[in-house]
């Protein structure tokens, strides 16, 4: 065997997560032992082989003889002595310390001395299962993320006990592979997990609290962060009892109250409700599929817009695009369906809405949009709180209105905002008058956790990244869209959102706050 290679990889735990690590490795033309508790589990696990394959075969991204090569190689055996030869050893069972343990410890019995041992945890610590081994240098973490065959990154995690070399080899076999290796130290969650959950915590204790609606918080989060599936909708796919495991694991360790698990979450996985593999979850799996709401076919609103701006452009642009009438003097707005503050602060809104309130007519939508300010604060500075909504737009350029409605805004105004605001062609969602909305309540405090991650020096900007686009699939990675968005426009929701809350999490991390000062980018 070359010094620096591996030729044969054994992999312990042939589920959907095992079962797609041996073949990434066989279609990597490695020699793969794979290796199960019982004859029933390995049967399942060639299942899982064979499946994979298949549907390959039938998208044409495999021949029928790749796929009998590919299965040529993998070994199934329910005996770990055949692991004897093997220089690489991946353990992928399931997320239980006390299992992971046993496993490690018929390694150390069967397995050779110079043999690197990995495990594919996704939340535990490698270090307490590398020192309950007589090899604690080799051990070495190696996270694939699920579909293995598909997802381009794995963290590769180092202990302080781990030997550099052996580190080193598990990053270029992962590259040899085609994936993208990201090789970080140990702390619960690593990178992608760490800055996952805590979103996906957090949207959990949004819905609980009654902030905004299962569906809206997920329309919200595809429609305005431009996210491939809503935080429900993801947690579902992953399966309750998983996110649970992960944020129990990283609480443990972090003892920070973003990963201490929303109660909702730890009621439906007690219930025995786990997401799609139980079939109820956030949602009910029933095959009926969801219903689309329909299209309030009226005509454009007239619409007054007062202020000046970035934003009072793009309203104006939005409004020309759906061929809406638009105002913007006090003498005008009188036939307005709806009047738009756009002022670039509280302040300044303040005056201007005041203003339009007295020229609006009665039963006219008044809607505040600047985010350093409650809008309760706005509305009764109008006269008629009654009549005043909150309107953010995530990305002005964007298809997505939030409406906030308060505690004072009449029953059917919150309504007559939503059906306004659709006949320009926005999509809508509902939350409480909050700091943030939706979008920016759940967006702001995530970016910040990957910027305290940079700021601490534990994974690089690049790394962080890829950890978030490859891993997860995100469109952009969390540093990118910092500097998209801006470190000023960061530092200043979260400050309204740790003056909402004084929860010490969603301080802007001091590396944002240096970076506002200096006036430079995060990057």
């Amino acid at each position: 065997m070359d010094e620096g290679s591996f030729s044969r990889v054994g992999v312990v735990g042939l589920g959907t997560m095992g079962a797609g690590i041996a073949e990434v490795l066989a279609r990597g033309g490695l020699a793969v032992v794979g290796i199960e508790v019982n004859q029933d589990a390995l049967e399942r696990g060639r299942g899982h082989l064979e499946g994979s394959t298949g549907r390959a075969v039938k998208r044409g991204r495999l021949t029928e003889d790749a796929q009998r090569e590919i299965l040529g190689r993998v070994a199934l055996s329910t005996d770990f002595a055949d692991l004897g030869d093997c220089d690489l050893v991946i353990e992928a069972v399931p997320e239980r310390l006390d299992l992971k343990r046993k496993v490690f410890a018929e390694l150390d019995r069967v397995c050779r001395e110079d043999a690197v041992l990995a495990t594919n945890t996704s939340s535990l610590s490698v270090t307490d299962i590398a020192v309950t081994t007589g090899r604690p240098t080799k051990i070495v973490g190696v996270h694939f993320f699920n579909p293995a065959p598909v997802m381009k990154l794995v963290e590769v995690i180092a202990t302080v006990l781990t030997e550099p070399d052996a580190v080193a080899r598990v990053a270029a076999l992962v590259k040899g592979l085609g994936k993208t290796p990201v090789t970080i130290g140990d702390r619960a969650g690593f990178v992608a997990n760490r800055l996952l959950f805590g979103y996906l915590n957090q949207a959990a204790g949004m819905l609980e609290s009654g902030h905004a609606t299962r569906d809206d918080i997920d329309t919200a989060m595809k429609a305005g962060a431009g996210l491939p599936m809503g935080p429900f909708t993801l947690m579902d796919l992953i399966g309750l009892d998983t996110c649970l495991e992960v944020l129990d694991a990283i609480y443990a360790e972090s003892r920070d109250r973003r990963h201490a698990a929303s109660p909702v979450l730890r009621e439906l996985v007690t219930a025995g409700l786990l997401g799609r593999k139980t079939g109820r979850g956030f949602y009910t799996y029933d095959g009926s599929g969801e219903t689309e709401a329909a299209a309030d076919e009226g005509a454009p609103p007239v619409v007054g817009i007062v202020g000046v701006g970035p934003l009072a452009d793009a309203l104006a642009a939005l409004c020309d695009r759906a061929g809406a009438q638009v105002r913007d003097s006090a003498a005008d707005l009188a036939g307005c369906d709806v009047v738009i503050e756009a002022a670039e602060d509280a302040e300044a809104g303040r005056a201007l809405l005041l203003a339009a309130a007295q020229a609006a007519k009665p039963g006219a939508v008044l809607a505040v949009t600047s985010v350093d300010g409650s809008v309760i604060e706005q509305a009764m500075a109008t006269g008629r709180p009654a009549d005043v909504v909150g309107l953010h737009l995530p990305d002005p350029a964007g298809a997505l209105a939030e409406i906030a409605a308060t505690v004072l805004t009449g029953p059917d105004v919150a309504d007559r905002a939503a059906a306004l605001l659709a006949r320009l062609g926005l999509t809508t969602v509902r939350c409480r008058d909050r700091a943030g909305f939706i979008v920016d309540a759940l967006r702001f405090p995530y970016l910040n956790d990957a910027a305290a991650m940079l700021g601490a020096g534990y994974a690089g900007a690049d790394a962080i990244d890829a950890a978030m686009t490859l891993g997860c699939g995100y469109p952009t990675g969390p540093i990118a869209d910092l500097d998209r968005l801006g470190p000023a426009r960061a530092v200043t929701v979260l400050r309204a959102l740790h003056a909402e809350t004084r929860e010490p999490a969603l301080s802007p991390t001091p590396l944002l706050i240096e970076h506002v000062t200096a006036g430079k980018p995060i990057r």
